[in-house]
């Protein structure tokens, strides 16, 4: 190698190296303005047994809010994967709450609760909850909660649950 050309290819390999330095940090600072951390709303659901549940109450826990309805093929169509999926973190500071929504007829709630024995939380909204979560509108909608209450994942439609299980198990070891 000329010697004369050694000093030219370190200024090239270093800033080289400092422009790829500054791209990670820019990166990285982008990344952030457009995805902080988001906590989840201040709400309280009241479940078909009458208990109130609130987000407050379930910090420290990751836990998934769930808004579906009776009448939602998607929905009926994705509750024994919610199920298996809550079987399998539940003994681990784990929590899932089924907020049906507020057109959903009471009645119908209660019997596909009891008649598929839903072992998670079951809320019907009054509209309040929907609101705080963005006002909800399709069904399912499904939002994943860290222990510090931050949002770690929104869903629109049924999740691959593959993708779900990872994030709560990543989530659930911190």
């Amino acid at each position: 190698m000329n010697r004369a050309a050694t000093p030219s290819l370190r200024r090239k390999i270093v800033t080289f190296l400092g422009s790829c330095a500054l791209l990670v940090v820019l990166s990285t600072a982008a990344w952030l303005a457009f995805n902080p951390a988001k906590p989840a709303p201040n709400a309280t659901f009241t479940l078909l047994s009458g208990q109130e549940v609130s987000t407050t109450e379930l910090k420290g826990k990751v836990y998934i809010v769930n808004f579906w309805a009776t009448s939602c093929s998607s929905c009926i169509k994705e509750m024994p994967q919610l199920v298996n999926t809550y079987n399998k973190f539940k003994a681990r500071e784990f929590e899932l709450i089924a907020v049906a929504m507020s057109y959903d007829s009471p009645m119908y709630v209660t019997n596909y609760t009891q008649t598929r024995q839903l072992p998670f939380k079951v809320a019907i909204d009054d509209g309040v909850a929907t609101k705080s979560f963005g006002n909800v509108q399709l069904t399912p909608t499904m939002f994943v909660i860290s222990k510090s209450g931050d949002i770690l994942k929104r869903y629109v439609g049924p999740p691959n649950f593959d993708e779900l299980n990872k994030l709560l198990e990543s989530e659930l070891v911190k």
